[in-house]
């Protein structure tokens, strides 16, 4: 009876813990439109979520969703409908609603690749976006799979996406209704028919705020039920359009920060822009009035490189942008947790000292060594320059991560090594990076000539060496969490222009 009772209480306390703060749903997005968790992974996941004060999942299955009248969707990572079904009921026992997120305007290359609908492309060659004058055939599709997503999923909510419509108006019939009526009717009136058949399924349609923010007058011809998400990633709110019209719509708005976002890549993680979209709209999105946030987590950019077998027939697509797997992330969710429990702003040198301390054991300096090492220099090299607001070469930039990532083999952790670890790796594989461009500055020099090869050629074998260590120790790291075969990909696909520029040196000897 004590035992029932500690129990008892134990959940009621748990309870209350999640229903502090200011949001009623405080969610956080899983993209799994590349690097597939294995199923015991996601319930691991779904578990620290709960743990952390989370209790809304948005998951983004795209292809891992086993469909069974559209058998060619499922990719080869596909969850079987038990696994699904398990998982939700997992999630559910935790108090999480799993709210499933189905694409169904842009983003959905990985249906319209298929010849069988081929038909509701907007464009024949960037399969990303269905025509929305194609209404009967669109219907039905999304009809379909609505309603496989509602069979499985519990949640009143179903998410219809509706974001980055790119191609809007682009083919022939669409361009001629742009012309008599505007780009607002065609977005409108798509989104509309989406949302008609989840409600007519009893469930509430969610789609991300972007487009319809362009068109706000057209905003209120949408089902009052309708809820917004405002995706802000660190920009002024009216980016997309005027923001005080939506806030004036009167439908339920959510907001969603980002943990991992453009340019975020395989060779680089803006820690500090992802710390400070988090301290400073989380509380916006509080003052604002939203009912809900949600963390979103992009493994990709959502734009894919096609490749082609001959002029019209495409043989296969590329996610154009990686990044490093969620594994690694387990800080910026901690400070994400810490955020939406209050409306204050997260005090980001505080939580990283408080961070530090609990999870490794640092003290005031070491977390401060290990927080200046993890921010420094966070910039892309774009056709061979840095984009930074200073002027700064390779060079430059390479010995600054050089210098991190020694700060981070001094320090040492008293516990979560393996945590840590992750910060390592990414600092690694930022510096083979930043080495190879270096390289490719060097040979791509008017002043670079044939008897310089040999010592090129030299330096790429060695990074190819030191390659297959990171590629073991990213192994290591994330066997638990990725599917084998995914895992080599990750590794094939970072290392690639390195053995490209080996390869083609080599011939030129």
């Amino acid at each position: 009876m004590l035992l029932l009772l500690i129990s008892s209480y134990s959940v009621k306390a748990q309870s209350a813990i999640k229903q502090q703060g200011p949001f009623i749903v405080k969610g956080f997005h899983l993209d799994l439109r590349i690097q597939v968790m294995t199923m015991d992974t996601l319930k691991s996941f779904a578990l620290k979520l709960s743990k952390d004060g989370i209790n809304t999942l948005i998951m983004e299955w795209e292809g891992t969703y086993p469909f069974e009248k559209h058998p060619l969707i499922p990719n080869r990572y596909a969850y079987t409908k038990s696994e699904i079904i398990s998982f939700i009921k997992y999630c559910n026992d935790l108090g999480i609603d799993v709210i499933p997120l189905q694409q169904s305007f842009g983003h959905v290359e990985y249906i319209l690749r298929n010849d069988r609908y081929k038909d509701l492309r907007e464009d024949q060659k960037d399969f990303s976006q269905v025509c929305p004058l194609q209404t009967e055939q669109d219907e039905a599709l999304f009809t379909d799979l609505y309603t496989e997503l509602a069979s499985t999923h519990s949640s009143k909510y179903i998410h219809i996406g509706g974001d980055e419509t790119y191609l809007l108006g682009h083919d022939e019939r669409c361009r001629l209704m742009v012309a008599k009526e505007g780009k607002s009717k065609l977005y409108i009136d798509y989104i509309k028919m989406l949302c008609g058949i989840v409600i007519k399924l009893g469930k509430t349609p969610v789609l991300w705020a972007d487009i319809a923010l362009k068109y706000p007058d057209a905003i209120k011809l949408l089902p009052k039920g309708t809820v917004f998400i405002d995706w802000n990633y660190g920009w002024d709110m009216n980016r997309f359009g005027d923001h005080q019209k939506l806030l004036e719509s009167g439908y339920e708005i959510w907001g969603a920060p980002a943990l991992r976002s453009s340019p975020d890549n395989y060779f680089l993680t803006q820690w500090e822009k992802h710390f400070k979209n988090i301290r400073d709209f989380v509380p916006e999105a509080a003052k604002l009035g939203y009912k809900g946030i949600v963390m979103t987590s992009w493994s990709t950019s959502g734009q894919y490189s096609p490749v082609f077998e001959s002029e019209e027939e495409m043989m296969d697509e590329y996610p154009i942008r990686h990044v490093y797997p969620i594994s690694g992330f387990n800080m910026l969710i901690a400070a994400y947790a810490e955020s939406i429990q209050s409306a204050t702003p997260l005090d980001i040198e505080s939580f990283i000292t408080k961070y530090c301390k609990e999870q490794y054991g640092f003290n005031t300096e070491q977390s401060t060594r290990f927080w200046k090492a993890l921010k420094t220099t966070p910039y892309e090299v774009v056709g061979g320059k840095v984009e930074s607001p200073n002027h700064l070469t390779v060079k430059q930039l390479l010995d600054s991560t050089k210098m991190a990532d020694e700060t981070l083999y001094h320090l040492h952790p008293l516990k979560n090594i393996t945590e840590f670890e992750h910060y390592r790796l990414m600092a690694g594989i930022r510096v083979f990076y930043l080495e190879f461009h270096d390289i490719l500055e060097r040979v791509n020099s008017p002043l670079f000539t044939a008897d310089q090869i040999r010592g090129i050629l030299t330096e790429l074998k060695n990074m190819m060496i030191n390659e297959e260590k990171l590629d073991l120790h990213f192994i290591e790291l994330n066997k638990n969490y990725l599917n084998a075969s995914e895992l080599k990909q990750e590794n094939d696909l970072r290392n690639i222009r390195v053995q490209l520029l080996y390869r083609r040196l080599s011939r030129s000897k």
